[in-house]
């Protein structure tokens, strides 16, 4: 994490102690984010693909009972939309907490 002054505050140099609230504050902020993603996924998974796999096959999604979709296909898709929407949301994190790295840095400049 960088030591730069947030966005916006036309400060050279931030409090120590207020550095250490917003470091607290990001990495919460990150855990909370990491959570969600976690379960969501887990449930996708773990919870359509095993758990929820009877119920929802009593529907199809192009031919395939959804229980089995889920298992063999759509938990990988929800999966690649959580990294998509996890690198959205660190990103703004990151901007908000003004925490950025070098080649973001340079491509703001």
């Amino acid at each position: 994490m960088s030591s730069n002054p947030l966005p916006g505050t036309g400060e050279n140099k931030i409090p120590e102690q207020e550095q250490q609230q917003r470091r607290e504050q990001y990495w919460r902020a990150n855990l909370k984010l990491v959570g969600i993603c976690l379960l969501i996924w887990f449930l996708a998974s773990y919870g359509c693909g095993i758990l929820f796999a009877e119920t929802l096959n009593q529907y199809h999604l192009f031919g395939f009972k959804l229980g089995f979709w889920f298992a063999q296909q759509g938990s990988i898709y929800i999966f690649l939309l959580l990294i998509l929407f996890y690198v959205l949301r660190i990103n703004a994190l990151d901007r908000r907490f003004g925490v950025l790295e070098s080649s973001d840095e340079e491509a703001e400049s």
